[in-house]
């Protein structure tokens, strides 16, 4: 699908009973080897909450229901291309992760502590500023950036 000059993409928070958070690691683009939540694009006739519950779904197996928004990324990539993501928390139905990973898209699927990702060189930026954040909500995290090869010239990150 195109997404011209604006983007409008999610991700989703999933914690099991143990409070550990649902982690990936995808086999492309910018993201390439990093822990990061679940996400992806919002698609034509899709609002933002039904796009955070397919992309969970597709990229673990994870179903559940949107419990509320706790941040909104927004930046812009080489002065031109708008890239916003809205960050979702997502309460699960289940914790069963799918069977057939890796496939083309997902290298690994995890249940992972906060304390061990905070550790992991290979987390992402964003998730690395979300637990540091959880305490002090709707703040502008204008310095976090997701790293050098995505060519932002603004960011910006609402926690």
């Amino acid at each position: 699908m195109k997404r011209d000059k604006v983007w409008l993409g999610v991700s989703g928070l999933v914690m099991n009973e143990q409070g550990e958070w649902l982690v990936v690691t995808k086999q492309y683009g910018g993201m390439k080897g990093m822990w990061s939540f679940p996400a992806g694009f919002v698609d034509n006739g899709e609002t933002a909450d039904q796009a955070v519950l397919r992309e969970i779904y597709e990229e673990t197996g994870i179903e559940g229901s949107v419990e509320g928004v706790i941040g909104l990324r927004t930046g812009v990539i080489k002065d031109i291309i708008s890239d916003n993501m809205v960050i979702f928390l997502v309460r699960p139905f289940h914790t069963a992760i799918r069977q057939d990973i890796p496939d083309e898209e997902i290298k690994d699927v995890q249940f992972r502590s906060t304390d061990d990702l905070y550790q992991d060189d290979n987390c992402s930026p964003m998730v690395k500023a979300l637990i540091e954040e959880m305490q002090d909500p709707l703040r502008l995290k204008s310095t976090t950036s997701p790293g050098a090869q995505f060519n932002y010239t603004h960011y910006h990150l609402f926690l």
